[in-house]
C-alpha cells in the first residue's frame, strides 16, 4: 500500500504543475468589462420603458359605423378610342406630305404620297394602249351595225378593250399602295415620316387618333385577376386639373400578357373639356364595399407578437385592445372584431403610452 502511495505522489505533483495559474488582475479587468456591458443594457432598457404614472395627453375618436370602400389604385393615361399609325402598303421614298400635326382629317383622306415612278409609267403606257383599243372597238361596232365584218372581229375587239381596262385598274390599285390615306376620321397626332425618307410598309407612317371617345387604360398585375370585373365602380382622378370623374369599368382583359404578367383594364370616359389625350390620371377601382363597419386609421394599429391591437380611452386610462383587421385602403383599415361602436380610440399620442397608462384627453 505504501509502495502504491509513493508511486502516485509524483503523478499528483506533475499534474498540479501542469495547471496554468489565473492572473487576478486579468480576472478583475474581465469582470469590470462585463459589468460595464450589463450596466449599459440596463440603462437602455430603463430608457425605453414608458412611465405608466406619467399623464400623457392624447386625442381620441369615437367610433361609428359607416361605409368602407377598398380601392385598387394604378397609374393610367387617357387616350383616344382609336389610335392608328397609317402607312403605305408598299415601300418607297416619301414624295409629298399633305398634312401636319393637329390637323383634322376624314376617313380616306390622302395623307402622303410615295414615289411610284415605274408604276406611273406603266399607267401612262396603258392609257395610250387603252385609247387605241377603245377606238378599234368603237369602229368595229360601227361596222357591225352596218353588217360589215364578222361577229368574231367584234368580240375580239371588245375583249381586248375590256382586258386593257382591267390592266389599267390593276395598275392604279398598285399605285394606290404608294399612297398613305387615313383609315379613320380623327386628328393627326404625329407625322413620323419626312420627305425623302424611305417609308417601310407597316413600320413608320402618320399617327391618326380619334378623340370623339376618350378612354383611360391601365395594366394590373395578375394577382388581381378575378378581383376586378366589368361594371365595377371606378374613380378617375385628374391631378392636373384637381378634379375626378366617377364611372365604371368598361372592359377587363381575360388574358395575361406573357412578358409583363399584367392584364388590361379600360374605362370609357364622357366628353368633357377637362379631358385631353395623353393626360396622366389615377384609376381608383372600388373592388370591395362594406356598407356598415367600423374603420380606424392604419397608423393606430400596433402590431405585436400577440397580434394587432389599438389603444382605447377608458376614463383617464389607456387600454390595449386586441383587434382583427380586414381590408385597408386610403390610409384606413376595417375592424372586424375587438372594438364596438362608441369606443374612444386613441388617434394621437399613442406612441408614448402603454396598457394602463394615465392619459388626459385633449
Amino acid at each position: 500500500m505504501k509502495r502504491l502511495l509513493y508511486l502516485l505522489i509524483p503523478v499528483f505533483i506533475l499534474s498540479s504543475c501542469g495547471e496554468k495559474k489565473q492572473d487576478p488582475a486579468a480576472e478583475l479587468l474581465k469582470l469590470k468589462q462585463a459589468r460595464v456591458e450589463i450596466d449599459a443594457k440596463i440603462a437602455a432598457l430603463e430608457k425605453g420603458k414608458k412611465d405608466s404614472t406619467k399623464v400623457v395627453p392624447v386625442s381620441v375618436t369615437a367610433l361609428t359605423k359607416g361605409v368602407f370602400n377598398a380601392y385598387i389604385e394604378v397609374q393610367s393615361e387617357i387616350s383616344g378610342d382609336e389610335n392608328i399609325v397609317a402607312s403605305s402598303q408598299a415601300p418607297g421614298t416619301v414624295k409629298t406630305i399633305a398634312v401636319h400635326s393637329g390637323q383634322k382629317v376624314a376617313k380616306g383622306q390622302l395623307l402622303a404620297v410615295l414615289d411610284a415612278g415605274p408604276v406611273e409609267q406603266q399607267i401612262e403606257a396603258q392609257n395610250s394602249q387603252l385609247g387605241l383599243l377603245k377606238s378599234l372597238y368603237e369602229k368595229q361596232q360601227n361596222l357591225w351595225s352596218q353588217n360589215i365584218g364578222t361577229e368574231v372581229q367584234l368580240l375580239s375587239a371588245k375583249t381586248n378593250y375590256e382586258s386593257s381596262q382591267k390592266q389599267l385598274a390593276a395598275l392604279k390599285t398598285q399605285r394606290d399602295m404608294y399612297r398613305i390615306v387615313s383609315p379613320i376620321s380623327g386628328t393627326i397626332d404625329e407625322v413620323g415620316i419626312k420627305v425623302g425618307q424611305i417609308c417601310t410598309a407597316g413600320l413608320n407612317g402618320i399617327r391618326v387618333v380619334s378623340y370623339d371617345q376618350l378612354k383611360a387604360e391601365a395594366k394590373l398585375g395578375e394577382n388581381y385577376l378575378g378581383k376586378v370585373k366589368q361594371g365595377d365602380p371606378v374613380t378617375i382622378v385628374l391631378p392636373a386639373v384637381n378634379d375626378s370623374i366617377k364611372t365604371t369599368i368598361s372592359y377587363v382583359a381575360q388574358s395575361v400578357e406573357e412578358l409583363s404578367r399584367a392584364f388590361l383594364v379600360q374605362v370609357r370616359l364622357p366628353n368633357s373639356s377637362k379631358l385631353h389625350p395623353n393626360m396622366s390620371c389615377i384609376m381608383k377601382i372600388a373592388n370591395y364595399t362594406n356598407s356598415s363597419t367600423l374603420v380606424v386609421p392604419v397608423s393606430v394599429i400596433q402590431n405585436t407578437s400577440n397580434g394587432a391591437m389599438v389603444f382605447v380611452a377608458e376614463g383617464n386610462k389607456a387600454k390595449a385592445v386586441k383587434v382583427e383587421t380586414g381590408r385597408n385602403s386610403n390610409g384606413k383599415v376595417e375592424i372586424l372584431s375587438g372594438l364596438n361602436e362608441g369606443d374612444q380610440v386613441i388617434t394621437a399620442g399613442y406612441e408614448d403610452i402603454e396598457n394602463g397608462q394615465s392619459i388626459s384627453i385633449q
